[in-house]
């Protein structure tokens, strides 16, 4: 039973596709129907749309979300209402999506339903507290594509990682670019004396000295370093963005004479949008990152088939993630794991 017993040490998971079709709602059924449930309580949601038969982009076939007895779903109205199974719904929550009020039910007859809940990470935040009055003991939320905020250790203490040959058709290219987004997942996690400091700042680009001194650049963002006349690094040992961490500061940081003696902080890995060939600069000049929040990546799962039709070798794309990555890789569907 891969990695099933591992997700029940945590009270709340993110499942994440790096692409679409990648087997994301392959990966989520394949949990949903493992899960003891006759000794937990598990709530599952959707930051996108998940469950429609057909995507709604590529036109292809897509795996519905099928739902078990007792378990509980948080959907928009207009979802709920097309639902094939039998449920008591719970509350009508303030939460609301372009497709009406998000609505949570618990399941009497299992069967299958369209899961879009909450849009925004501070959305689905609420919702995790929310649930836990009905007595939650694991949340689960399907993350969209390109919306790794799901997985945000603010939000989800847990993830599971969906790659294939959607993300990359070349098994070598596939790897390497999978390899990346786990390394920023794996950044390490800031271990200082100014740590809870920091956490409790909302907005902004700070410094902290030798002398653990914080300052104010005085900047909205990241985004705003060209207003800066200095360079911010001078007398600093950390600087931390709350926004998001991009190519611009880490080029600044990494042109800087006190790249070693300097560690960019970040919220968690979600807000890194960095190139991978800036950040192997970066580090080849003795720069560091890390994080206020730390994931903990479970399990990586593959899809070897292209919506096109291509097919990489499962066998193959499974070893060499593995070696890459450190970490379990699974193709559900081709391994058909059992309970």
């Amino acid at each position: 039973m891969p990695f099933i017993n591992e997700i029940l040490k945590y009270d709340s998971l993110s499942i994440v596709g790096l692409e679409k079709n990648v087997g994301k709602t392959e990966c989520l059924n394949y949990i949903l129907s493992r899960l003891p449930l006759d000794n937990i309580n598990v709530a599952v949601t959707s930051i996108g749309i998940d469950g429609e038969n057909k995507d709604q982009v590529t036109s292809t076939k897509k795996p519905e979300i099928f739902l078990r007895e007792g378990m509980y779903f948080s959907t928009a109205e207009s979802h709920y209402k097309e639902r094939r199974l039998v449920s008591e719904l719970v509350e009508i929550t303030d939460e609301r999506s372009s497709l009406g009020r998000i609505l949570t039910a618990k399941v009497s007859v299992g069967g299958k339903a369209l899961i879009s809940g909450p849009s925004s990470g501070v959305s689905l935040r609420r919702w995790v507290a929310g649930v836990q009055k009905f007595g939650i003991d694991l949340s689960i939320i399907d993350g969209a594509i390109s919306r790794l905020s799901s997985a945000s250790p603010a939000i989800s203490k847990a993830m599971v990682l969906s790659t294939g040959a959607a993300f990359s058709s070349n098994i070598n290219t596939l790897v390497q670019k999978t390899k990346f987004v786990v390394e920023m997942i794996g950044l390490p996690k800031l271990d200082d004396v100014t740590r809870e400091a920091l956490c409790d700042i909302e907005s902004g680009v700070w410094g902290v000295d030798f002398e653990d001194n914080i300052t104010d650049f005085k900047l909205t963002s990241a985004l705003a370093l060209s207003s800066l006349k200095s360079d911010i690094t001078q007398g600093m040992r950390l600087i931390f963005t709350v926004g998001a961490l991009t190519d611009k500061l880490l080029n600044m940081v990494s042109n800087s004479k006190n790249v070693k003696d300097v560690t960019l902080v970040v919220k968690d890995f979600t807000k890194i949008f960095v190139t991978e060939q800036c950040y192997r600069v970066f580090c080849a000049r003795g720069g560091k990152i890390k994080v206020l929040q730390k994931s903990k990546l479970i399990a990586v799962c593959v899809n070897p088939t292209a919506p096109n039709g291509y097919v990489l070798d499962s066998d193959i794309l499974c070893e060499k993630l593995q070696d890459a990555l450190g970490l379990p890789v699974y193709d559900i569907v081709k391994n058909k794991y059992d309970i």
